[in-house]
């Protein structure tokens, strides 16, 4: 079990989920340039367990967001710190996020996501 994840959950108007899903299938496609061997994203369909915080809560979603839950593996994290500092700086990454963050229309709103980086510590296949 050597492989490393960043996984992340946000909320996206749902008005623009086919917007967001066309550049995210491209930024999977960059991540997997740069060392990721796997890149997820799925949209929340039941959100809610009793006695416990919902990631609708988390991100503090509005009744018209979806929840999207993604998740990148790399075979290491060294991959995925060398991965960290080259996507980014991708001028083709540029080009996807503008349209999305832009202030007229906000679709991907950074600071309503959570993110984090995970080592492994069970996995079942």
């Amino acid at each position: 079990m050597s492989n490393y994840i960043d996984g992340f959950v946000l909320p996206i108007p749902r008005k623009y989920l086919d917007e967001y899903q066309k550049a995210a299938q491209k930024v999977a496609e960059i991540w997997k340039e740069y060392g990721a061997i796997g890149y997820f994203e799925f949209v929340g369909d039941d959100l809610t367990l009793e006695g416990t915080k919902s990631f609708t809560s988390t991100v503090n979603a509005k009744d018209d967001e979806a929840i999207i839950f993604g998740w990148v593996v790399f075979p290491s994290k060294e991959i995925r710190d060398l991965a960290n500092e080259k996507v980014p700086n991708d001028p083709r990454m540029t080009e996807l996020v503008a349209p999305l963050t832009n202030p007229d229309k906000l679709i991907f709103d950074a600071s309503r996501m959570v993110y984090g980086g995970f080592k492994p510590l069970v996995q079942s296949d």
